[in-house]
């Protein structure tokens, strides 16, 4: 490439005309998305807050995407497409638990001088976040009230409540495969919470004790378990964040803070997967 005057020349074949052609910035709706970043204070440091939020929605949406998807494919026994999804999904929560490093450089004091005009705004009130436990297992009527003002959020959520999760099409997908899944747990109730259930243990430990026999269904374990690990990742380095930045007070959206969000460390979406290893080998 010619370079005249210490500028390197555009090549002749790059586009520059875009009267009458779509561009970057329309494809993407730039003008949109650049100005959706609007502070109320005059702190130089809000922007960093906002951005960070935005960009980790963006990524949850797509992972809520995602798993709809793979919730699909278990359902239309399309195992590799499944895998994809879930490999897709545990690196999106690898790339939103590093964001955290960044919102981590705003110190306590820094964030004290204009964390008021936040009001009870919170992550709390995430909807995407919300439909990823959903679909994952960890649900709760209770919330839905929390998105009354949001009737779309509300009715999203409200879905995914009363629709199997990631887990009851995995398990689906096992029986019709032949293994020996208990009844009860193929006809639950899928608005309630997923809770361990021991029953479930001998299938897994098959699968685990003759993986040539069961490959697909003992790498979608794995699957799983990554992904309930890059998720785990993701709430303790938020809590790390929140802990650093604001302590021990109460979260603006009326929560107990750290401790709630210790809690949720609690929170396992695919428990059978986890005690089934203290009997593989044993």
């Amino acid at each position: 490439m010619a370079i005249e005057d210490g500028v390197r020349a555009i090549e002749d074949g790059v586009q520059t005309d875009f009267s009458a052609r779509m561009d970057y910035g329309g494809y993407l709706s730039l003008d949109t998305l650049l100005s959706a970043q609007r502070p109320i204070s005059d702190h130089h440091d809000e922007p960093l807050f906002i951005t960070a939020h935005q960009t980790t929605e963006l990524w949850l949406k797509l992972a809520l995407h995602e798993l709809t998807a793979v919730r699909g494919y278990l359902d239309a026994d399309d195992v590799r497409r499944a895998r994809k999804g879930l490999a897709r999904v545990k690196h999106v929560f690898r790339t939103i638990t590093d964001q955290w490093s960044v919102l981590a450089t705003l110190t306590p004091s820094e964030y004290a001088e204009f964390r008021g005009v936040l009001g009870n705004a919170s992550g709390f009130q995430s909807w995407s976040y919300r439909g990823i436990e959903f679909v994952l297992g960890n649900k709760n009527e209770r919330l839905l009230p929390v998105f009354e003002a949001r009737p779309e959020a509300q009715d999203l959520l409200a879905e995914l409540l009363g629709s199997p999760t990631v887990y009851d099409a995995f398990l689906r997908f096992l029986a019709r495969g032949g293994h020996d899944v208990p009844r009860h747990l193929l006809d639950r109730d899928v608005r309630k919470a997923w809770v361990e259930d021991p029953a479930l243990l001998p299938v897994f430990r098959t699968i685990y004790e003759d993986t040539e026999a069961h490959w697909a269904e003992y790498a979608t374990c794995e699957d799983l378990v990554d992904l309930e690990d890059a998720v785990q990742l993701w709430r303790f380095r938020h809590l790390r964040t929140v802990q650093r930045t604001i302590g021990f007070k109460t979260g603006t959206g009326g929560s107990s803070g750290v401790d709630f969000l210790k809690r949720a460390l609690d929170l396992t979406f695919f428990p059978e997967l986890y005690t089934v290893r203290s009997s593989i080998g044993g």
